[in-house]
């Protein structure tokens, strides 16, 4: 049995590495997600584009405009003096929003009367409007409390207390956890592990099986001592192999060209790629049981992977996604894998905390395979 299971093992890594399709999954799919997510994909705002509406000026209003310039988190492209003008510049998406200084705003601070700042934000890329009203939000913050101290200062002063008084004041210090840079690469490069390791090995493992069907090599493969079993194992194996030089790849790029941290154990991670590769196998198993070409396979793959990438948590995250469909999300397996990828690179997670997960992919990975290995065994009969 070992020399006949180590020799289909070896026909197929010739396989697999002659055919240019094949062969360009291996290298391609996690270069290009790496290049994507690593580079174009990028969710953080460093520097907003705003433009400065002032229809005060006064005193006020140019403290405050230096408190915006002054913060380093924006660029001030423009000045416009009308509305047409500030609609112009949001309709042309040349800035990502617009803060408003409407008249009287002096008057009413002077007073001691509530007073806003409009701030118009460019809605069609949500992210970014939110990163903008928060950072004007911090000047704006900064500033009201620089007024407030100000005028318990005039207060002290007028009632004969010493200027050097105390005034209490609460400052807020924020401490990020895990990914302390807030950068959006550190959150979606470990999941480029989750998608490739789903894609190559679904998609080669189902082409692997169809491609001797379609050829018509599967029943001179049946005609020799080879028996059902040893024909599974030796056409899935280097699947597993490759998903793991796949993960490696990955993981070598992501710490020697972005930067991101590896924080956990990496046998923990291997293991749970392991769990992971054994339900890709088992699902494509099943795609070759339904496909009788390479077309129909790919299909199949696609609406596969798609789906289940999207309702995993890699790009939206699930608490926010409507009741039924966060009950549906426990149905897919991408979900635990990729918070174990996410757990262990970020946040240093062990078993501990990670046991769940474990738990829910040895029972699909264990599930998947057993339904898809019978049904191919009964195909091959």
């Amino acid at each position: 049995m070992r020399q006949r299971l180590r020799a289909i093992i070896k026909k197929e890594f010739r396989q697999v590495l002659r055919n240019p399709q094949t062969r360009a999954m291996l290298f391609i799919p996690p270069l290009l997600q790496l290049l994507i997510f690593g580079y174009a994909v990028n969710m953080d705002v460093n520097r907003a584009k705003i433009a400065w509406m002032d229809e005060d000026r006064s005193a006020h209003s140019r403290e405050l405009l230096s408190g915006f310039e002054g913060s380093g988190l924006f660029d001030i492209l423009a000045t416009p003096t009308s509305p047409a003008e500030m609609q112009d510049l949001l309709d042309r998406s040349q800035v990502d929003g617009v803060v408003r200084v409407l008249p009287g705003f002096a008057k009413e601070i002077e007073r001691g009367h509530p007073t806003e700042v409009q701030i118009l934000l460019d809605g069609t890329n949500s992210n970014s409007a939110q990163l903008v009203s928060g950072y004007a939000g911090q000047v704006i913050g900064r500033f009201t409390s620089d007024l407030m101290s100000q005028a318990q200062r005039e207060k002290l002063v007028s009632a004969g207390t010493p200027v050097n008084a105390a005034i209490p004041r609460i400052v807020a210090e924020p401490r990020v956890w895990f990914n302390p840079d807030l950068k959006s690469r550190n959150y979606f490069v470990p999941g480029v592990i989750v998608n490739i390791i789903m894609l190559v090995t679904l998609s080669l493992t189902a082409l692997a099986l169809v491609r001797e069907k379609e050829i018509g090599t599967m029943e001179q493969l049946m005609v020799t001592p080879i028996r059902p079993v040893e024909l599974i194992l030796g056409k899935t194996l280097p699947f597993v192999l490759i998903g793991f030089w796949d993960m490696l790849l990955v993981m070598a790029a992501a710490l020697v060209v972005f930067h991101v941290p590896f924080k956990g154990n990496f046998l923990l991670l291997s293991l749970g790629s392991f769990l992971f590769i054994l339900t890709n196998l088992g699902a494509g198993l099943f795609i070759s049981t339904i496909s009788k070409t390479q077309q129909q396979a790919n299909m199949a793959t696609f609406l596969i992977f798609q789906p289940f990438m999207m309702l995993s948590g890699f790009s939206f995250p699930i608490r926010s996604m409507p009741t039924p469909i966060q009950y549906f999300t426990y149905l897919n397996p991408m979900r635990y894998f990729l918070e174990v990828v996410r757990g262990i690179y970020l946040k240093g997670s062990g078993m501990d905390v990670l046991w769940p997960n474990y738990v829910a992919l040895a029972v699909f990975g264990v599930t998947i395979l057993s339904i898809s290995v019978s049904r191919f065994h009964k195909t091959l009969e």
